[in-house]
């Protein structure tokens, strides 16, 4: 027998469902196990080895805690610390741990644990994909670069409940950085019983509101409430169920059905049903997210022209691919850093005809300006612009890059599109076989610093090589700048430097699309799209 909200269960027959559609997950007086669908695969519980999906974060969030955590609102909240102090100049940061701080073992979490953590995360032998998070901290790329030992790292921890970082520059963001999962720590007691395997669900042991029981390899993970955690008493949920689901459609499916209580993604191309049939349950929010095309800056590309990356990214049409190719499940952008940022105005691309006039609102003049500049560059109808494209595996993707090649057609330019699965996809545009590439950012942290990291020459994720010793001069500045409004100039004169230089096509801002059981409380949407499950419960 299940239990349904009545205006759930009212608004679903008035929309035609099917029975089985009307069965969502159980109150809290039936049961406590909350189903919620994710769109990926953890690659690990070690967080050195996580790739970066927004689905792990979620799990990851539910097992472990760092320094802070995060209110359904998003707003940061005291975690493993109860409370800590910051230096004058910026640049130490004195963490107290809570004296009822547990793993799911019942051994203490101690400062010792954070130390570990962080060296664990940054040790060269564990090649993290994200330990650039923790660069901020004084000796963390030298030390994972190999340059120096992990000791050398500038974290210490003078007793057991004191954890102190010192930085090598003021760092305005830091608080918020500590809410990603790379700044948890980790179990030194059982990293030393059992070393890589600590992990393994018969070693494991998490300090969060949950801990691992199950985990059926591109199925599901399980987790049961962690008695030990500090807060349990006011953890409403038993367990939670994570279904590894990356057809969007099936986890419709399977949400309508009640099978799940939240399906972390659907399709766009479905929210027009969805909020027709079932508008309680379906969410679309604001959302830190960026979707763009990268340019190959690499030597032997044609996008290393600079007229030849104008022409292509003013002949864009960025309304046409948010409300008639998405259905307006995106928002046009012509910024790389998202609407929304903290203490940030964000910098907009201007396309400009060969006089210097503002062209930007007017398409057909955009169109005339692109072809023109083609032509400067060489290109012709006898000699055409030929683009290798790619994008990684999904109908949304898809529909994009069917949309823009066919508005780079007029300008005479000739695409080939190629697709492969999401891993594939970003180890190949990593290692520059491409012109254009299909890429997307979530913010980490609500600071316009985790975007413009992307376009320093030599990071990580700066896949199409984009260097720009300006650039890189106002980002280095501005992380030594400790005065906020300072800071916040300094870092839009950054990103309008690179998008004068189209360094990159901003096209769309991402949306949060959520399915959630009208039956829960304590899922709010938010501007981060993070929904830790330790204040989820289901209304009685």
């Amino acid at each position: 027998m299940t239990a349904i909200r009545p205006s759930w269960a009212r608004l679903a027959l008035a929309s035609g469902l099917s029975l089985s559609a009307l069965a969502m997950a159980p109150t809290a007086a039936l049961a406590a196990t909350l189903d919620l669908g994710v769109t990926g695969e953890l690659a690990s519980f070690d967080t050195s080895q996580v790739s970066g999906g927004v689905w792990e974060s979620q799990v990851l969030m539910d097992v472990y805690e760092g320094l802070v955590k995060k209110s359904p609102s998003g707003e940061i909240l005291p975690g493993m610390a109860s409370d800590w102090e910051v230096s004058e100049d910026g640049k130490t940061y004195t963490f107290h741990l809570r004296e009822d701080a547990r793993w799911s073992d019942g051994e203490p979490v101690t400062a010792a644990d954070f130390v570990f953590g962080w060296q664990h995360l940054l040790d060269p032998a564990n090649a993290s994909k994200y330990a650039y998070m923790l660069y901020p901290v004084q000796g963390a790329e030298a030390v994972n670069t190999g340059d120096k030992p992990l000791e050398a790292l500038g974290v210490e921890a003078p007793d057991a409940r004191t954890f102190v970082v010192h930085l090598k520059a003021p760092t305005p963001y830091f608080v918020q950085l500590l809410t990603h999962y790379t700044a948890y720590p980790a179990p030194k007691h059982t990293y030393d019983a059992f070393g890589r395997e600590f992990v393994d669900l018969d070693n494991i042991v998490t300090n969060g509101a949950f801990t691992p029981q199950e985990w059926i390899s591109q199925s599901r993970i399980t987790v049961s409430k962690n008695p030990e955690y500090y807060d349990a008493d006011e953890v409403a949920l038993d367990g939670i169920r994570y279904h590894t689901i990356e057809d969007r459609n099936a986890g419709v499916s399977r949400f309508r059905a009640g099978e799940l209580d939240i399906m972390t993604e659907y399709s766009s191309s479905m929210y027009p049903l969805l909020k027709e049939e079932v508008p309680e349950a379906t969410h679309m929010a604001t959302y830190l997210g960026s979707y763009y095309y990268v340019f190959n800056h690499r030597e032997g590309h044609p996008t290393t022209d600079p007229k030849v990356r104008e022409a292509l990214n003013m002949a864009v049409r960025r309304n046409v691919l948010s409300q008639q190719i998405m259905g307006g499940t995106f928002q046009p952008a012509l910024s790389f850093v998202p609407d929304g940022i903290n203490n940030y105005d964000v910098q907009t691309v201007t396309f400009t005809d060969a006089d210097g006039n503002d062209i930007t609102a007017d398409m057909d003049a955009r169109m005339a300006r692109a072809k023109a500049l083609l032509e400067e560059a060489g290109y012709s109808s006898d000699n055409p612009l030929t683009l290798r494209l790619r994008y990684n595996t999904t109908d949304e993707h898809k529909k994009i890059a069917i949309a823009v090649s066919s508005m780079w057609r007029p300008l005479g330019v000739e695409v080939e599109l190629v697709n492969a699965e999401a891993t594939v996809h970003y180890q190949t545009i990593a290692e520059g076989d491409f012109d254009v590439a299909r890429a997307g950012w979530i913010a980490d942290y609500n600071d316009a610093e985790n975007y413009l990291a992307l376009l320093q020459a030599g990071a990580g994720n700066n896949y199409g090589a984009y260097a720009n010793e300006e650039f890189d001069a106002l980002y280095d500045e501005a992380a030594q700048t400790l005065d906020s409004d300072a800071r916040k100039a300094l870092l839009e004169q950054a990103e309008a430097l690179a998008l004068n230089d189209n360094a990159l096509v901003p096209m769309l801002y991402y949306v949060s699309r959520n399915l959630v059981n009208p039956a829960i409380s304590g899922w709010e949407d938010n501007i981060d799209d993070d929904h830790p499950s330790r204040w989820i419960s289901f209304d009685e």
